[in-house]
C-alpha cells in the first residue's frame, strides 16, 4: 500500500511537471520583479522560498481574507517586520511553510513505512502557524530590549532638556548617544516624522500606535500632557525615568526570584535520577556480589 502511495506521488509529480513546464513559466514569467531597494535583506533562510512567495502573492493574494490581511499586517507593525514583508507575502509564507511542512512529513513516514492522514494534518497546521509562533518571539524579545533601553534614553532625554534643549532637540542627542536597538531605531522614526512636518503629538502618538507598549504610552501620555498644559517637562521626564528604573529592578527581582521554582523541573527529570542511580549503584552491586540480589 505504501509503495502504491509513493509509487502514485511520484508519477503524479512526473506528469504535473511535464505538462505544466510551459505554463508554469509563463505564469512566473508574468510575476513582477520586486524592488527592495528601500526593504530589508531577506534573511538566508527565506531567499529560496521568495519567488514562490511573490508567484503566490501575484496570481492569488487578492483571494486572501481583508480580515486577516488587516490581523497580519497589525502583528508586522508591531514587530517592526513591515519592511521585510507585507501581509500578503506573510500569509503566503505561511501557506508555502504548510505544504512544505506536510511534504517532509509524508516523505519521512514513507521512509519509515507508515502512513498517518493526522500526522500530515498536524505538520500543515504546525507549518502555517510556525511563521506566527516566531513573530510573536521577535516581539517579545523586541518589548524585552525596549524595556531595557528605555531608563537610558530618558536620562538623555532629562539633561537635554534641562540643559535648555527642546524636545526635538532632546531627542537628536538621545538618538546620537543612545545604545543602538529598536527604540534607538523607533526615535528616529519619530525624527523623520517631526522633519517631515509633523507636530510633535502626532509623532509621539504614531510612536505608541507602533509599539503599544504600557511604558512607552506612558512616557507620550505624560509628554503630551506637559506640553498641553504649559508645566515643566524636565520634572516630568525626571519622574518617567525614575519609574522606569524602578520598574527594571522589580522585573529583574522577579526574575531571580522565579530561578528557583525554574529550577525544580531540571532537579527532578535530570539530577536528581542521576544522583540516585551514582549513590545507589555501588550498594547494588555489594548485594548482587553477595547474593542477596
Amino acid at each position: 500500500m505504501l509503495l502504491f502511495i509513493a509509487f502514485a506521488v511520484s508519477v503524479g509529480v512526473i506528469v504535473i511537471a511535464g505538462i505544466g513546464y510551459k505554463s508554469i513559466n509563463g505564469l512566473a514569467g508574468a510575476v513582477p520583479q520586486e524592488d527592495r531597494a528601500f526593504l530589508d535583506p531577506l534573511p538566508r533562510s527565506l531567499r529560496p522560498l521568495w519567488p514562490l512567495v511573490n508567484f503566490m502573492v501575484h496570481h492569488f493574494g487578492g483571494k486572501f481574507s481583508k480580515q486577516l490581511v488587516e490581523r497580519t499586517d497589525l502583528q508586522l507593525r508591531l514587530t517592526s517586520l513591515t519592511f521585510l514583508m507585507n501581509a500578503r507575502q506573510f500569509i503566503a509564507l505561511s501557506i508555502i511553510s504548510s505544504f512544505l511542512a506536510a511534504l517532509v512529513v509524508l516523505l519521512l513516514m514513507l521512509a519509515l513505512g507508515m502512513f498517518s492522514v493526522l500526522a500530515m494534518i498536524g505538520a500543515a497546521l504546525l507549518g502555517y502557524y510556525y511563521p506566527r509562533i516566531w513573530t510573536r518571539d521577535v516581539r517579545r524579545r523586541r518589548i524585552a530590549q525596549i524595556l531595557k533601553h528605555l531608563p537610558i534614553f530618558l536620562d538623555f532625554l532629562t539633561l537635554a532638556v534641562e540643559a535648555g534643549l527642546n524636545i526635538n532637540g532632546a531627542l537628536q542627542k538621545a538618538v546620537e548617544k543612545g545604545p543602538a536597538g529598536p527604540l534607538r531605531w523607533e526615535l528616529e522614526h519619530v525624527l523623520r516624522d517631526l522633519k517631515s512636518g509633523l507636530n510633535r503629538t502626532e509623532a509621539l502618538r504614531r510612536l505608541d500606535d507602533r509599539l503599544r507598549i504600557k511604558e512607552v504610552t506612558n512616557l507620550v501620555g505624560a509628554v503630551v500632557q506637559a506640553e498641553r498644559m504649559g508645566s515643566g517637562l524636565a520634572k516630568s521626564l525626571r519622574f518617567q525615568s525614575e519609574q522606569r528604573r524602578s520598574e527594571r529592578f522589580q522585573r529583574a527581582e522577579k526574575q531571580a526570584m522565579e530561578a528557583p521554582v525554574k529550577l525544580v523541573f531540571p532537579l527532578l527529570v535530570f539530577i536528581f535520577p542521576i544522583t540516585f542511580i551514582v549513590l545507589g549503584f555501588p550498594i547494588v552491586m555489594k548485594f548482587v556480589q553477595e547474593g542477596l540480589l
